[in-house]
Parts: structure tokens; C-alpha cells; sequence
């Protein structure tokens, strides 16, 4: 069965890369049946106890109640708690076949990771590592999980000092050096993926631009538009079908 044109052009342009570099957000985690944020039915369309979720992912707000965060029981899960989706696994093997060269994920599931992607930069941070206020000994995952997943504050057996996890929330910068290798990443790259992301959140939205600047060419595919969708190569509105088009096209040359 031939594969669609616009499918077609999308290999080609894989093919003639160079460098490819992809970029990542909620759109891509909803596939595994993690919710997304900005939709009419993402988390931000909703309170908890009459509080905005993006007021509790807040900085400011965790130092004063972390019972908030850990209550919600939401973003610390085990690692089996969701599958990767078929863009996970599909980015995995392009990058293990050398037709993407750096994953960047807005993402803090780890799904990529999961899904055997091994650079994998995690822009927003990821609740595998975890650190105390007070005292800042590190902590991973496993650590945490038992407390965390009741819903319950985990504190630090070293001081006491309440344990935060490694996720960027409202009022951190993003880590310096992660944000300065993607934006030279971009900036050098011939074709960069943007998949499952509004392109809304910055400084992580201007990453294609860098790509677009330089000369090299983007692909967008997500199920709303985007504000860049009118400087792409290509634009798809859905990621399951565009990635097992993929999928297929990778088995179908595989050597």
C-alpha cells in the first residue's frame, strides 16, 4: 500500500537531513492517557479545593503548602503507571537508526526514556531526581514514590526538610546548560520535529524559531495550529497516524 504523499515528503526530508532535532510537549503524552494541560479538557480547565493547578505548580506555593502538590497525586507516578505511546517508541528507533540526533521533551513523564530514547533532554525537569529544600541531598524516584503516591509529603530523613521533585515549576528557571545546548541544537539543525505542542510556552517555544532563523526547516504536527505553522515545511493534525506512518516506513527499510 503506497504511503501518503505528504507522508512521503516527510521521509525524504528525514532522509536528506543532516541533523534533525525534536521538540515534544503534552500533545505527544496524551496518547498514553497522561492529561494535558491547555486543552478545554486539560488540567488548567480545572480547580482542586478551589485552587488553579497552575497556582499550586508554583514555586512560591510548594515552599508555602507542598501537601497541595503531593495531594493532587498527579505528576509523581511509577515508571510503569503509563506506556509509552507509538511517538515514543517511533522516536526511539529514528534516533537509534541516526535520523534524529537530539530529543527535547517540554515533557515529565520520562516516556521517552522509557520507550529506550537515550539523549534525551528534559526541558521542564523530571520527577526521577528529587532534592531537599533544606539541605539539598538528592533523591531518586524510588525514594519518594511510596509517600508521594499516597498523596503525603515525603521529607528528608537527613534534616527533615521537605522533599521537592526536580520538575521546573512556576517561578524556576529552566536549567541553564539543558536550555543552552537546545537552543545551539536548533540553531544548527536542518530539520527540527515540533509534535504535540501549542508553541505558547517560553522560553522553550522559540526553540524552532532558532531552526526557521538558520535556514533549516520545520515540521509541526499537532491537533491545534500553532503559531508557526505558517513557516513549516509540513503540517499534521494527528500524531498517532503521522507516527505509525512512520513506524510502518522503518520496518518497511529496515535493513
Amino acid at each position: 500500500m503506497p504511503i501518503p504523499e505528504s507522508i512521503a515528503s516527510l521521509c525524504t526530508l528525514l532522509k536528506n537531513s543532516r541533523k534533525t532535532v525534536v521538540l515534544t510537549g503534552a500533545g505527544v503524552s496524551t496518547l498514553s492517557g497522561i492529561p494535558d494541560f491547555r486543552s478545554a479538557n486539560g488540567l488548567y480547565a480545572h480547580d482542586w479545593h478551589g485552587m488553579r493547578i497552575e497556582d499550586i505548580l508554583s514555586l512560591e506555593v510548594f515552599r508555602a503548602h507542598p501537601e497541595y502538590f503531593y495531594a493532587l497525586k498527579i505528576f509523581i507516578q511509577p515508571n510503569d503507571a503509563y506506556a509509552p505511546s507509538i511517538v515514543h517508541t517511533t522516536l526511539a528507533e529514528m534516533q537509534s537508526r541516526g535520523l534524529v540526533q537530539g530529543i527535547f521533551t517540554q515533557n515529565i513523564d520520562r516516556l521517552h526514556t522509557i520507550a529506550g530514547a537515550t539523549d534525551v533532554i528534559e526541558l521542564h525537569g523530571s520527577a526521577q531526581r528529587n532534592h531537599c529544600l533544606k539541605c539539598h541531598a538528592m533523591y531518586p524516584l524510588e525514594a519518594i514514590l511510596e509517600t508521594a503516591t499516597k498523596g503525603e509529603v515525603p521529607h528528608c530523613p537527613k534534616c527533615g526538610g521537605v522533599i521537592k521533585p526536580d520538575i521546573v515549576f512556576y517561578g524556576e528557571n529552566l536549567v541553564a546548560e539543558d536550555l543552552d545546548r537546545a537552543f545551539n541544537d536548533f540553531a544548527h539543525a536542518d530539520l527540527a520535529l515540533v509534535l504535540g505542542t501549542s508553541l505558547v510556552v517560553y522560553p522553550v517555544a522559540a526553540l524552532p524559531e532558532e531552526t526557521i532563523r538558520h535556514g533549516g526547516k520545520i515540521v509541526i504536527v499537532n491537533a491545534q495550529p500553532t503559531p508557526l505553522d505558517r513557516y513549516a515545511e509540513l503540517t499534521f493534525t494527528d500524531l498517532a497516524s503521522t507516527f505509525q506512518a512512520l513506524h510502518d516506513w522503518l520496518a518497511a527499510t529496515q535493513e
